[in-house]
Order: structure tokens, then C-alpha cells, then sequence
């Protein structure tokens, strides 16, 4: 099985870090983040103030206010930079492996990215369980990134087919995660079982879905004209039916 880590002008000093865009350097925005995060891992999200944030990061409430709307955004931006990461870390002698082997890879170097941020995770884990509210807007949050990790895999992830991978994936990724926050393993020995059984499982009901299909060939050939005569409408191109489990 594969693996399964110009010249400066001498009258202005220059900055440390790069502009974000806003004008604050990008020092404080990842000050910001890791401050977040700090506090997450002690206490539960919907206790950590604005304020907090900003004396645990040193910055000001105005200079966070610039950088970020709300908790959820730091949340997102930290989960972005977690995507930038994995994605920067693909192995090409991968590519020839099949759909589940490099989707395994992928997820295990975002477990690996998301280790030491491990009691944060374990805190939203048990917000998310007692606010419904919470756990729906993480979701939006895990579909996304789990988009990227389709892409990684080299797996389609876009259309309609591509969201329900991404959503099924990401909820495959939840139940992972129960394992990982409690797996003190440097090698992650239980975590990568965990998700060798999940993937095992989500391709079993990914084909399941697909036998459904062939069963029933009238509905969805009705589906595909649908999406077909929709796409000619929109001017859209159609996505296909590649087949690849989740």
C-alpha cells in the first residue's frame, strides 16, 4: 500500500512580512490565527471573545476587525492555509496508483498538517455535537476544502456529481477525525486504520449508488437529459459521468 508528510529604499524601512492586501502586514493576520487557535485548544469556541483574540495575538480589535469578520473566518483561513500545504506536498509517484491509494495519501498529509492543532479540532469537535448551527457551518467549511482534496487525488470535483463526493468525503473525513483527536501515535498508526476502514466503506457505497444507477437505467437517463437540456439552456458544458468511488 502507499504511503500513508527590489531593492529597498534606504529612507522607509522595509516590512518584515508582505501586506495582506489591507495594509497590515501579514505577521499580524497569522498572529491572529495562531491566537485563535491557542485559545480553541482551552476553551470551547462559543467562549472565546473578540477581545481574547486580540490580547492573546498582541494586536489591537481594529487591526483584527481589518483582518477578519468573525470567528468562522479566522476558522477559514486557517483551514485554507491547511489546503495550501497538502496541496503543496503531492507525490507524482502517486499518479499511476489507484483513485483510493492517492485519495489515502492526500488525507493522510492533512491529518498530518492539522497534528498539531489536534486539541483545537478535539474543542470544535464537541461544540459542533451540542450547536447544530456550528456543525452546519463547519460543513460548509470541510465540503470546500475537501473539494481541494478530490483535485489532490485526481479525482473529479466539480459539478453536481463532484459536490456529493466532496460532501460524502467530508463527512467520511468527521468520522476519521473521532480517531485522530484521540490518537497519540507519532505515526498516527490508528488514525490511518480508521481511515483505510472509511475509504473501504465509502467506495463499498459508492459503488452501491453506481449498481442503483444501472438499475434503474430510465431514471437516469431522464436525470442526464435534464442536466443535458438544463446545461444547453445555461450555456454550460456538461461534467459527465466519470466513475471514480470515493
Amino acid at each position: 500500500m502507499a504511503r500513508r508528510p527590489a531593492k529597498a529604499n534606504p529612507q522607509r524601512p522595509r516590512r518584515a512580512t508582505p501586506p495582506n492586501g489591507n495594509g497590515a502586514p501579514r505577521a499580524d493576520r497569522d498572529k491572529i490565527i495562531a491566537a485563535f487557535l491557542a485559545l480553541l485548544a482551552e476553551q470551547p469556541i462559543e467562549t472565546v471573545g473578540f477581545a481574547d483574540i486580540a490580547a492573546r495575538a498582541g494586536v489591537s480589535l481594529a487591526t483584527m476587525r481589518g483582518e477578519f469578520a468573525s470567528k468562522l473566518a479566522i476558522l477559514a483561513a486557517y483551514l485554507k492555509e491547511v489546503d495550501r500545504k497538502v496541496l503543496a506536498g503531492g507525490d507524482a509517484d502517486l499518479a499511476e496508483e489507484p483513485a483510493r491509494e492517492r485519495l489515502f495519501d492526500v488525507l493522510m498529509r492533512r491529518l498530518e498538517t492539522l497534528a498539531p492543532q489536534r486539541e483545537a479540532i478535539r474543542s470544535l469537535m464537541r461544540s459542533a455535537r451540542r450547536h447544530p448551527g456550528l456543525a452546519f457551518a463547519l460543513n460548509g467549511l470541510a465540503v470546500n476544502s475537501q473539494q481541494w482534496m478530490l483535485a489532490a487525488a485526481n479525482i473529479a470535483s466539480s459539478g453536481p456529481k463532484g459536490m456529493v463526493r466532496a460532501q460524502g468525503l467530508a463527512l467520511l473525513f468527521a468520522r476519521v477525525l473521532r480517531a485522530f483527536v484521540d490518537d497519540e501515535d507519532e505515526g498516527l498508526a490508528r488514525t490511518m486504520a480508521a481511515l483505510d476502514r472509511a475509504l473501504a466503506r465509502g467506495q463499498r457505497w459508492a459503488g452501491f449508488l453506481d449498481e442503483m444507477c444501472r438499475f434503474a437505467p430510465h431514471r437516469c437517463l431522464r436525470r442526464r437529459r435534464h442536466r443535458r437540456d438544463r446545461d444547453d439552456r445555461d450555456g454550460e458544458r456538461d461534467f459527465g459521468d466519470e466513475r471514480v468511488a470515493v
